[in-house]
């Protein structure tokens, strides 16, 4: 499979080695990555390295995952303004450019691994912070990443080594 693994598709699917489950993809649905841009709302198509695992420990356990895992902390931000040196790269709080808050009331980012989208390089305006993460208890669209239930996260997790990707696909 090309080193993607794990495949999400349009239809709400994520699949794996013995694995099929439902998620979430973007209110937009999919979109070609050349043609992804900051806020469409449309998850891009392709093939994303699985580059970190970030977790809160005040509501979950650590995950078991051979992926490199950092602790969430409460000041914890992703820079999601296009014009700013840090676009789609981790920021602290407080932040003056626009970002996105990852420590967050709901619990859809208890357990967020950041996919490799849009940084290698970083391209102002392509699109941020597309993550795979829990998705909400009614599988309401996200907002361009995947999203789903946190024990079916978990489970991907423990599958996943270093050198991964999430396939998005139509």
């Amino acid at each position: 499979m090309d080193n993607a693994a794990f495949i999400a598709n349009a239809s709400g699917q994520l699949r794996w080695a013995g694995h099929e489950v439902r998620c979430a993809l973007g209110r937009s649905g999919v979109t070609p990555a050349e043609s992804k841009r900051e806020g469409d709302g449309a998850s891009p198509i392709g093939v994303w390295r699985m580059r970190q695992v970030l977790w809160r420990s005040d509501r979950i356990a650590a995950p078991a995952t051979r992926l490199p895992a950092v602790e969430l902390i409460p000041e914890a931000g992703w820079c999601d303004a296009p014009g700013d040196p840090f676009y789609n790269r981790p920021v602290l709080l407080p932040y003056a450019a626009s970002h996105e808050r990852l420590w967050r009331e709901d619990h859809i980012y208890d357990l967020i691994v950041e996919l490799g989208y849009n940084d290698a390089p970083v391209i102002a305006g392509k699109g941020s912070a597309i993550f795979l993460h829990v998705a909400r208890e009614d599988y309401s669209p996200t907002e361009g990443c995947v999203a789903c239930a946190l024990p079916d996260l978990l489970a991907l997790l423990a599958d996943a080594k270093p050198g991964d990707a999430i396939e998005i696909r139509v």
